[in-house]
């Protein structure tokens, strides 16, 4: 019997949680839902927090379908350590190691009659498409997980607006308007990506605007012909959530919306499935989930600044107060590495939480280092999620319906808030001038909007839209099958 052709995604990824998990999301999807094969290429460092026992190659079994990780050499493979290691010098290894090594998985895999026919790479891996040319492999696309508002502000940034952004963010007010993309309201300085508003070539995060500058002169040579290797962009995002961006891209780039791309949302029962296994961090055990299961209905506050974002002190603080106040019980994810290098906030940390865990909060209050937080948004205790706003958060609350509190910090995590506030499922906090921190009052304040009967009810409506794009038959179903037809052997 003559072997089925499939298409083989081998999607790499920045070493990151936020980068591998939508990642494995995706390989999931291309998987079980839509027939291909995917591989994802991890830089070493992860991998072996992921898969400890392992080394080289490992495939996950699961039911449907199998998914393989491969790793490739970042030249940091103990792992970047952001207190020490110089980040300029960190890109440049990326950029020339991982393309070395990511050459050579792919060489290993048509050796072994798995060739890839699209190569797929999350943001800050321009390099990956150079790559994939050289080795033969028919198209690339970037998955980007990041709001598509944000993409289409950093196209049109870079394609006519740059002056209109710089005058707005030299004016220092947050609040003043920017008129930079077509059919979409202003958007004011602190809802477009933070880099965007860098105008020193000396600000340490200058390198990241000529990262985005090579990524949009990529996605538009590959979009249009002329030669270049077809280039796409499969978009975490859905076309009810964010039409009109999308809209603004698709006459200069090939974008495909194929989100909420979670695999969750295709598990047979969600609440007893994880999000992700093997993460980078790992979970506090099952007891805050036998925590939740005490609290009534729409009760929890459920507060997570993700995996990279750290809170100082003094919001720590601020939110401590606030859940004292607010009489509520709350699930507190507190990082062991928020203040690692500072054993003096490290104490105080701590007391502020043991505190608001032990006041009168009508439920108390549970602190856990991390958490499977599919499982947690999924849970029908939890009313209202205080979140940094990164994208892959944002994404989850709106598939599970849970209202959000926006407390964003940097890149685009504004951007995530004005589309939280946009379509009505969360309000945003007004953080302090200076040290950006949302105090007490404020963060009382947006706990009690969001958690609105108003609030809720448009929460729950958004959760049926984003569940019934991904379904049999939903756009992005249909959307990401058809993408992946493309790349079947003939």
């Amino acid at each position: 019997m003559a072997r089925r052709q499939q298409a083989h995604f081998l999607i790499v990824t920045y070493p990151s949680q936020g980068h591998v998990t939508p990642a494995r999301h995706l390989a999931r999807r291309l998987v079980h839902g839509a027939g291909a094969r995917a591989t994802v290429c991890v830089p070493v460092s992860a991998f072996r927090k992921m898969f400890p026992a392992d080394d080289g190659e490992v495939v996950v079994e699961e039911e449907g379908g199998a998914v393989a990780y491969a790793a490739y050499s970042d030249g940091y493979d103990g792992g970047f350590d952001r207190a020490v290691d110089d980040h300029t010098r960190y890109m440049a290894q990326l950029s020339t190691v991982g393309a070395r090594t990511v050459a050579g998985v792919l060489r290993r895999l048509r050796g072994e009659g798995r060739p890839v026919t699209c190569a797929v790479y999350t943001l800050l891996l321009p390099w990956v498409a150079g790559v994939a040319r050289d080795h033969g492999v028919g198209a690339v696309a970037v998955f980007w997980i990041q709001p598509t508002t944000a993409l289409a502000a950093y196209y049109h940034y870079f394609r006519g607006g740059r002056d209109a952004v710089v005058a707005a963010a030299a004016s220092g007010d947050a609040s003043a308007e920017v008129n930079l993309l077509p059919g979409l309201p202003p958007l004011r300085v602190r809802d477009i990506p933070s880099f965007l508003a860098i105008t020193s070539d000396d600000d340490p995060f200058a390198f990241v605007l000529s990262e985005f500058a090579e990524l949009i002169d990529t996605l538009e040579r590959g979009g249009g012909g002329g030669g270049e290797l077809p280039t796409y962009v499969l978009a975490n995002t859905f076309d009810a959530m964010e039409r009109d961006a999308l809209a603004s891209l698709r006459p200069h780039i090939d974008v495909v919306a194929v989100g909420p791309v979670l695999s969750f949302l295709h598990d047979a029962d969600e609440t007893k499935t994880a999000s992700s296994p093997n993460d980078l961090f790992d979970h506090d055990g099952g007891g805050y989930l036998d925590w939740l299961g005490t609290k009534p209905a729409r009760s929890v506050v459920y507060i997570s600044f993700g995996s990279s974002s750290v809170m100082s002190k003094n919001q720590v603080a601020e939110i401590a107060a606030a859940m004292a106040e607010s009489k509520k019980p709350f699930l507190w994810v507190i990082r062991k590495d928020n203040c690692k290098d500072d054993d003096d906030d490290n104490e105080a940390i701590k007391k502020f939480v043991a505190a608001a865990a032990a006041a009168d909060t009508g439920g108390g209050g549970m602190a856990v280092e991390w958490c499977d937080q599919a499982r947690v948004l999924s849970h029908a205790s939890v009313g209202c999620f205080v979140t940094h706003c990164g994208w892959n958060s944002t994404v989850e609350a709106v598939a599970c319906g849970v209202p959000v509190v926006a407390a964003p910090q940097y890149s685009d995590q504004g951007t995530s808030a004005w589309v939280v506030e946009r379509i009505g499922v969360g309000v945003r906090a007004a953080a302090r001038a200076g040290d950006g921190v949302v105090e007490a009052a404020e963060l009382g304040r947006c706990v009690g909007a969001a958690m609105s009967e108003a609030v809720a009810g448009r929460a729950a409506a958004w959760k049926e839209e984003a569940r019934a794009a991904v379904a049999r038959g939903g756009a992005s179903e249909r959307n990401l099958s058809e993408f992946v037809r493309r790349f079947v052997p003939k």
